[in-house]
């Protein structure tokens, strides 16, 4: 396709040059592209303006709106359709004339549209452990925001980590799936897990707080993993099952080695997330 697809791509990063110029090759039809720094000390903002983007910085205050929150509701969107992209994704070639495709369908319904992931571990595409993996990543921006679960720092960054794009009306699916290259090496694994079992437990302790909260999304079966999630709370040994959901129920021993260290890892992420909600939940009892 000669001519630009009439959307505007946000990609939040930090620190990302040796994964944004995968990611923006992959977007290259893409009429209008943000990139949401947040003070990067390395080539990013130089590597993002070198395809054409425009870089925004951020500063995030601490608690809420985080990164990507924020580009939705401060940044001057050229289209009504916007495409939300990490730095360390790529989209398959399959996606320009898809995407195309739905901008150009005025007479839809849908307002937003899931798309599907393939985890990259170890150098190799798990086709069974987190697949399929479905984020509503597509939509029309007035329509669209990430939920927010907590209101408390969780110190987990400043960007959102497991919440959802909530849209104002129906939803549907795209065949074209994303590459989706978060963990390079057991290393940036883990780095990132910290962080993130991080806000699993700010966020487990203010729900335990609040003696329950929603958990309605617009897809069944991320619906249904949130539930399975909260359901494993209240459940002994949860990073045993966290082990055995990937490996056997998702079958990642078909991944061969590699999906058997990814299945242990989020084992070892479960038991961070046991732990730091029990310190959590004692400090508070003391009235820390």
């Amino acid at each position: 396709m000669s001519e630009k697809v009439p959307i505007s791509v946000l990609i939040p990063i930090r620190n990302e040059a040796g994964n944004l110029p995968r990611c923006l090759d992959s977007i290259r039809w893409a009429d209008e592209i943000f990139v949401v720094d947040s003070q990067s000390t390395d080539d990013s903002a130089a590597i993002a303006r070198s395809y054409g983007a425009q870089v925004v910085q951020f500063e995030f205050n601490g608690t809420w709106p985080k990164k990507k929150n924020w580009a939705l509701e401060s940044l001057s969107f050229r289209h009504p359709w916007v495409f939300i992209l990490d730095a360390d994704e790529e989209l398959t070639p399959d996606a320009e004339k898809e995407f195309a495709d739905v901008v150009a369908n005025a007479e839809s319904k849908v307002v937003g549209y899931w798309l599907n992931r393939r985890f990259h571990f170890m150098g190799k595409w798990l086709r069974h452990a987190y697949y399929p993996n479905w984020n509503l990543r597509l939509f029309q921006h007035r329509l669209g925001r990430y939920e927010q679960l907590t209101s408390v720092d969780t110190a987990s960054g400043d960007n959102e980590v497991h919440e959802h794009v909530i849209v104002q009306g129906e939803t549907g699916r795209l065949k074209t799936e994303m590459n989706h290259f978060a963990f390079p090496s057991v290393e940036v694994f883990v780095e990132k897990h910290n962080r993130y079992s991080n806000w699993e437990a700010r966020v487990a302790l203010e729900r335990y707080l609040r003696a329950g909260a929603s958990t309605a999304l617009q897809h069944e079966e991320v619906g249904f993993r949130r539930r399975l999630k909260l359901l494993s709370h209240r459940l002994p040994f949860r990073s045993t099952l966290r082990f055995l959901y990937i490996y056997i129920w998702q079958r990642g021993f078909l991944d061969g080695i590699e999906g058997y260290y990814f299945a242990r890892l989020h084992g070892v992420y479960e038991f961070l997330c046991v732990a730091k909600t029990f310190e959590l939940k004692k400090k508070q009892q003391k009235g820390d």
